[in-house]
């Protein structure tokens, strides 16, 4: 991963400078900065707008009691594609207009979530003892069986119904 990285911060200033010289060959100096200008410019307007819809979305999951997981995600390649189309350049420029898409955006994230859920690790605590064990990889035989403890706790009898529950929040305001 540390090599991909690595790879990234030096592999892409040295295709974008290669894609600008060349692009300013063709074009000209004047003609290559105004492309990028207007790229950013036109990639802005188009974040600004994709990112209001993806909070009202949000907001509206929020609303019904549902986590909003999938905005969340949304709004994080927004993020990243607002980055890209900041970055002086046209290769930055064509990666932040492919997360604007939102099929490309369903892709990455659907990626994005099993490259996550491969390397997950969950932790279960009992009884002072810590268990570890990664998703998929069933600990023991494989059944699948959580063994537990549980206690039946009866409502005392002198509980208020759900009828006389006071509300938890106050309208009035």
């Amino acid at each position: 991963m540390g090599i991909l990285i690595l790879a990234i911060f030096i592999g892409l200033p040295v295709i974008e400078i290669a894609v600008l010289i060349e692009v300013g060959g063709r074009i000209g100096l004047w003609a290559t900065i105004a492309a990028i200008i207007g790229t950013a410019i036109a990639g802005s307007f188009l974040l600004r707008w994709q990112g209001l819809a993806v909070l009202a979305r949000a907001r509206r999951e929020l609303q019904s009691g549902k986590p909003p997981v999938r905005e969340l995600l949304d709004g994080a390649c927004l993020l990243v594609a607002g980055c890209l189309l900041l970055t002086p350049g046209f290769v930055t420029d064509g990666l932040g207009a492919l997360l604007l898409i939102p099929p490309v955006r369903t892709i990455l994230q659907i990626w994005l979530v099993r490259f996550i859920a491969k390397r997950a690790k969950i932790q279960v605590q009992t009884g002072g003892r810590t268990h570890h064990r990664r998703p998929g990889r069933e600990a023991g035989s494989g059944s699948g069986i959580i063994d537990g403890e549980y206690t039946v706790v009866q409502d005392a009898p002198d509980a208020p119904n759900s009828e006389e529950t006071p509300p938890l929040i106050d309208k009035r305001r």
